[in-house]
């Protein structure tokens, strides 16, 4: 009975970091660091105990959250190498995971606020040699272009996830475009993209400059 209650405790702390987590991440991603602690509170749905037993500060809570998107991220890479034999296509199923964690997206604001200790640098450094034994794979299988490093792949995937300005965010409720646009630049960095006759199309539907335009609310001129 004492090892099942500890079980339940355990999972029920488990479930509650992840909440606590994944509404840091979409409240600093939409106010920026300095965003009430309370709208976190709110948005997962616990009690501000809960919250602050946990992470004493905000730094602590920034740190965790940063450590934790580096190893889900890990962890997509290491996935996306088991599902797929072809590297290239193990690379793009990684690519579209780590933009599904929004991860290009909110690093940016994390680095405002976040201390880097020894516990860190270790995530890190085993986070980028996971990621880059999947870019070498790639690239040893011909389809990667070589002039395509793993800081090419992040700032690509940083520039495409950040949240479109405006209006034109409604453009993308889903990240369905999201994903088509990422599709669109790997198939760039894919040698046998030009050369394929049975290549897969992007997601989605072209955007035209009136969408844009009535996107973001302003009146289209016309000649």
């Amino acid at each position: 009975m004492g090892d099942e209650r500890r079980y339940t405790v355990r999972a029920d702390a488990a479930r509650s970091r992840r909440r606590i987590l994944d509404a840091a991440r979409d409240v600093f991603l939409e106010r920026g660091l300095d965003a009430p602690l309370d709208l976190i509170v709110r948005r997962a749905g616990i009690g501000p105990g809960t919250l602050y037993r946990r992470y004493p500060d905000r730094e602590a809570l920034v740190r965790d959250l940063t450590g934790d998107l580096l190893v889900r991220l890990e962890s997509a890479a290491e996935a996306a190498a088991a599902v797929d034999d072809d590297a290239f296509a193990a690379v793009r199923r990684f690519v579209h995971a780590a933009a599904d964690l929004r991860m290009g997206a909110v690093i940016l604001v994390l680095l405002e606020g976040l201390v880097v200790d020894e516990e860190l640098v270790r995530i890190r450094t085993s986070t980028a040699n996971t990621v880059q034994s999947l870019i070498d794979a790639a690239h040893h299988s011909g389809r990667l272009r070589r002039d395509v490093g793993m800081g090419d792949l992040v700032l690509l995937s940083i520039r495409l996830s950040r949240p479109l300005p405006g209006g034109l965010d409604r453009l993308d409720p889903d990240g369905d475009l999201l994903h088509r646009h990422l599709d669109l630049a790997l198939d760039g960095l894919d040698t046998a993209a030009a050369t394929r006759p049975t290549a897969t199309p992007p997601s989605g539907t072209p955007l035209t400059f009136a969408d844009l335009i009535a996107a973001a609310d302003r009146p289209a001129t016309t000649d």
